[in-house]
């Protein structure tokens, strides 16, 4: 833990230069510029309201809610969380034989280029959020104040994301069919969420099993601080905590193991 706090401290200004220039690459040459990253999300939501409101006539909780305000408001606090890990999961196999240049590279902190991926993720999900509160304002005409408490929400996840990259791009340069197979598991992973719908909808006997998902109570907890004005659950906010670091500093560790045979390999 200490070698990466080290490291993050060091190239902290590296990271965030990296991760200002990706952004800015992404929506340079667009006519709407960071347009987009309002627009898409909002997109998004609306389409799956429309399916899952309207075509498929999906309940939240097994009652009819008072406006599809309501329940859009609710998908999407699922869908952002989602979003935010299945991008960094997609990017994660291509992290390292997409930078090949910075391998040639004995200088370059190589184990820095995930925390880049997660930085342009996490500017999505932030504005995302503000997307969030801004429903919130206008259809419940209020915007609770434990949704100061986000921040700490999404921690765990971050940790595990850094930790699961790490471990993808590593393993991305010496299979490179294990892009594939993420692109698969991030499809099956949308629906084995609590995007479409609350954990209490589900029997009993699947409901431990879905909580297996580490998407599960950060989507919980998302819609408890932001939406149902709740505090965080703090008993299963830190016991989260030790998978998450765990798979952090594994992730490291493995990624510095094994980077030593990346410029053979590409």
């Amino acid at each position: 833990m200490l070698a990466i706090v080290k490291t993050l401290s060091t190239h902290r200004q590296l990271i965030y230069g990296m991760v200002r220039r990706e952004i800015q690459v992404k929506y340079k040459e667009s006519l709407i510029g960071l347009g987009w990253a309002f627009f898409t999300p909002l997109f998004m939501l609306g389409i799956y309201t429309f399916v899952f409101s309207e075509v498929f006539k999906s309940r939240w909780n097994n009652v009819i809610p008072t406006s599809k305000a309501d329940f859009a408001i609710m998908l999407f606090a699922g869908l952002m969380i989602y979003t935010f890990f299945a991008e960094c999961l997609l990017r994660g196999p291509q992290i390292i034989t997409s930078n090949v240049n910075y391998v040639k590279k004995i200088v370059f902190p190589l184990e820095i280029l995930p925390f880049v991926a997660i930085g342009s993720a996490l500017f999505q999900l932030a504005i995302s959020c503000c997307v969030l509160l801004a429903a919130q304002l206008f259809v419940n005409e209020s915007i609770h104040v434990t949704a100061l408490l986000f921040p700490l929400i999404i921690l765990p996840l971050l940790l595990s994301t850094a930790g699961i990259l790490w471990i993808l791009a590593a393993a991305g340069v010496y299979l490179r069919d294990i892009g594939q197979l993420i692109a698969v598991l991030t499809s099956v992973l949308m629906f084995l969420s609590p995007i479409f719908y609350p954990v209490s909808a589900l029997p009993i006997a699947f409901q431990s099993w879905l909580r297996l998902n580490p998407l599960t109570n950060i989507i919980e907890q998302t819609r408890a601080v932001l939406i149902e004005g709740h505090t965080i659950d703090w008993q299963t906010y830190i016991i989260s905590f030790g998978p998450s670091i765990i798979l952090f500093v594994v992730g490291y560790a493995l990624f510095q193991k094994a980077r030593k045979g990346f410029a053979d390999v590409l």
